[in-house]
């Protein structure tokens, strides 16, 4: 005979029985709870870099920004302010037995941004460098691209030979409608290499884009006896343009 007992639910544990034959039934309320492990713990590296790629992608929106807005230069201007010229002038000095020559050139001036771009095609009767020239107002800067060395040359921005934007401009508006700017003279300013430029990002956006990927040097300015005294021991090469009522004539010397 087996004896069927009901155990209730007590805190302490309850003795064991030695009669084999009793077999213990739960209640209905003594239903197993079901035991949980331990927590899994928070993701903290998947967090991190989530955070991390957030960051990054932040820093390199802002960073895309601010190159946009430095280097960024807008490539359509009005029509207004583009400029095919020629102009004829008197070399009496130079080159007296030539007597009229002739320059050609484009002329951009971007007023908003208060610089002035210059492209100087190969000239018909030689003697002169094609080249690509900026100067930046606002930064107080020239910058000669010479085409046929493929090397640029910085200097000062010298306001006595450089007309400012605005006053080109007008000065290009009331030639418009003509074929030739008025018959003029030519000046001659004689540069000397200093030394090579290392950082182009104090050039500014207009003279690094004109000079990127380009060797790159400094100009410092002769004075008339210097120039008579040393001209034959240097070589040098020239550049013939016009921002100006007159023609200058920029001439480049390596250092000895």
């Amino acid at each position: 005979m087996v004896k069927i007992t009901f155990q209730t639910v007590s805190a302490q544990k309850p003795e064991k029985d030695s009669d084999p034959d009793k077999i213990s039934i739960p209640l209905a309320h003594e239903q197993l709870v079901p035991s949980f492990g331990p927590r899994k713990p928070f993701p903290t590296g998947l967090c991190c870099l989530a955070f991390g790629l957030v960051v990054f992608m932040s820093g390199l929106v802002l960073a895309s920004v601010y190159i946009y807005r430095h280097n960024h230069i807008p490539q359509q201007i009005p029509e207004d302010s583009l400029f095919h010229c020629r102009v004829i002038y008197e070399d009496s000095v130079y080159a007296p037995q030539r007597g009229r020559q002739e320059l050609e050139e484009n002329v951009s001036i971007y007023l908003d941004d208060n610089y002035e771009q210059i492209s100087v095609p190969v000239p018909h009767f030689g003697g002169s460098d094609p080249a690509d020239i900026v100067h930046d107002f606002q930064r107080g800067l020239t910058a000669y691209y010479d085409i046929a060395l493929d090397k640029c040359y910085v200097t000062e921005l010298n306001t006595t030979l450089v007309m400012p934007p605005r006053n080109l401009w007008e000065l290009l508006i009331n030639v418009k409608r003509g074929t030739y700017l008025p018959q003029t003279y030519i000046v001659q300013e004689e540069m000397v290499v200093t030394g090579r430029v290392r950082s182009m990002r104090q050039l500014g956006p207009f003279i690094h884009r004109l000079c990127f990927g380009k060797e790159t040097y400094r100009l410092k300015r002769r004075n008339q006896r210097q120039r008579i005294e040393r001209r034959e021991t240097r070589r040098c090469h020239s550049i013939r343009h016009f921002e100006n009522t007159f023609v200058v004539e920029t001439v480049i010397c390596d250092r000895v």
